[in-house]
């Protein structure tokens, strides 16, 4: 289901050839947007640039000084050669930074560069608390001020929506139809699930990082993936986007596994030896307390429990440890996901409240990872979803997932009809429903990239539609379906600004190279800061039948 994505991570659509037609333009109001070489009028500078000879353009292995403009879809720095306006993109550069990078690779229209030194710092400039910050995967923008990076995530949806999407910011709706981004009230300890590996190579950076967890002299981790390395893990003691009993958890594990008196070792991706694969810990809350409530899940490569004994009388002994659970995978890949699981130690469920409704959380279900804006996320959904309040409503939930979203609404509405891929979500799905009582939703397991001439036939029309796919957006297959269906609502909710803005597009102007026309008009597009501090991005769209 993964689409090509470009570097800097807008996809390369029909129609829009020139990749720089699709950079996002800076974050200074006066910064000019690029603009696609082939159909815009150039100015004389334009001109002069795209006459330069090709020496002019940096080759790999070069080193350039540069001055980033804004930040990229996934949070890369945009820049542009001084001499010819040449775009670059580069990872952890921030607005207004001024630095040394050397190139890595040129793609055509563009060249990536990997930063050597700042000269001068970027705007906004805050020091990031956490240690791992400058080297980890995660967290890239932590030393940039919270009001800066939610700025520039707004600008970037603005953007895609307009070069990508094709809706004009000259059409004087433009401005009520994009709204300013809701940002987090939590800015740390907001992760509900972290995953961490266990790995025998572990990676420092070459400029060493003071207080990096580094309790032993073996080369084995047990932390995140280094960017860019599936082999090489980055030791990690704690992190600040999970909570408090959650890194205890991490300690004590760190702070025993690698005791040759236990016999463990972790799993190797090349030889596929070795039991540990990875730690997964998951955090729900008790329905009655409201306190805090772990889940821990070992992911192995066979199912020895004898080996896994001392750790888990040692992470069981954390209050806040309701369950643990281990996953066996015994496949050469290195996902999470087991083929059998064991409950080591308590329930095999954790619980956890979503507007009002309880939901129970097993070691592989999908949840929202961060609760707290959940609560915000949903509460759009059910706005933009402009409920009548009789009742009378039929409501079909796209990629339903574990449904979350069908069932909050579930109560208001005559039926929620719910389909999505995974056996598990619709499992979960079902089970979630009965919990709290709900009789009105029912839930279908299909792949919805995969629909035939009788998709529809199972359901009446709906009234509304939910739409909330995963990075790579909806099949051509089902936005014929939905432009054939002409439902009178459609809400997309999307985790990948740059396919729901190729979506709108489609939904509203139709696909000129099939001889499809769009019958929807774009009423609102709601940003939401799902997660401070990564260049992660959700919104929540509304369409209405035009």
């Amino acid at each position: 289901m993964a689409i090509a994505l470009s570097s800097f991570g807008i996809l390369r659509l029909r129609r829009l050839h020139s990749r720089q037609h699709l950079f996002i333009r800076a974050s200074s109001s006066s910064a000019p947007a690029i603009e696609n070489p082939e159909n815009a009028p150039q100015s004389p500078t334009t001109a002069a640039a795209a006459a330069a000879p090709p020496s002019f353009f940096p080759k790999r292995g070069q080193t350039v000084e540069l001055v980033c403009e804004s930040l990229a879809f996934k949070g890369k720095g945009l820049c542009r050669v001084a001499e010819t306006g040449f775009v670059v993109m580069c990872d952890r550069a921030l607005p207004g930074e001024r630095f040394l990078g050397r190139v890595t690779r040129r793609k055509g229209s563009y060249a990536e560069v990997k930063k050597l030194k700042t000269i001068a710092p970027h705007w906004n400039s805050v020091t990031a608390p956490c240690i791992y910050a400058s080297v980890c995967g995660g967290c890239k923008t932590q030393n940039l001020l919270y009001e800066a990076q939610v700025r520039a995530k707004e600008e970037q949806v603005n953007d895609l929506i307009i070069h990508v999407g094709r809706f004009s910011n000259d059409d004087p709706e433009f401005a009520t139809v994009m709204k300013r981004i809701v940002p987090c009230d939590i800015h740390f300890h907001y992760r509900n699930k972290m995953e961490f590996s266990f790995c025998t190579k572990k990676w420092l950076p070459r400029d060493s990082v003071v207080g990096i967890h580094d309790p032993d002299e073996t080369d084995y981790a047990l932390g995140l993936h280094a960017p860019g390395f599936f082999d090489k893990v980055l030791n990690i003691g704690s992190c600040l986007l999970q909570n408090e009993a959650a890194n205890r958890v991490l300690t004590v594990v760190q702070d025993c596994w690698r005791d040759p008196q236990l016999g463990l070792s972790p799993y190797d991706v090349h030889s596929h030896a070795g039991f540990l694969k990875h730690l997964m810990l998951r955090t729900g809350r008790d329905i009655e307390t409201g306190l805090p409530e772990l889940m821990v899940n070992f992911v192995t490569s066979s199912y020895e429990p004898k080996l896994l004994k001392h750790l888990v009388e040692k992470v069981s002994a954390i209050p806040e440890v309701v369950s643990v659970i281990n996953n066996v995978n015994s496949s050469v890949g290195n996902t999470s996901v087991g083929e059998i699981e064991y409950i080591l130690y308590g329930k095999s469920t954790i619980t956890d409240t979503l507007r009002g409704l309880k939901f129970q959380i097993s070691a592989n279900s999908f949840f929202q990872t961060n609760s707290y804006q959940a609560e915000v996320l949903y509460k759009l959904v059910e706005d933009f979803s402009g409920l009548k309040g009789d009742g009378s409503e039929i409501i079909l939930d796209l990629f339903c997932g574990t449904g979350t979203i069908g069932l909050t609404l579930a109560r208001r509405v005559k039926h929620v009809y719910g389909y999505e891929v995974v056996p598990q979500a619709i499992s979960d799905a079902c089970r979630n429903a009965e919990l709290n009582g709900i009789h009105n939703a029912t839930f279908i397991q299909g792949d919805l990239n995969k629909i035939g001439d009788n998709f529809g036939n199972n359901f009446p029309k709906p009234d509304i539609v939910i739409s909330d796919p995963n990075r790579p957006g909806m099949h051509t297959k089902l936005i014929k379906f939905l432009l054939k269906l002409r439902s009178p609502r459609i809400v997309y909710v999307s985790c990948n600004p740059a396919t729901c803005a190729r979506d709108l597009d489609y939904l509203c102007h139709g696909m000129a190279e099939k001889n499809i026309k769009g019958c929807y008009k774009l009423k609102s597009v709601q940003p939401v800061d799902m997660f401070p501090h990564t260049p992660h991005i959700e919104c929540v769209c509304l369409l209405e039948l035009s």
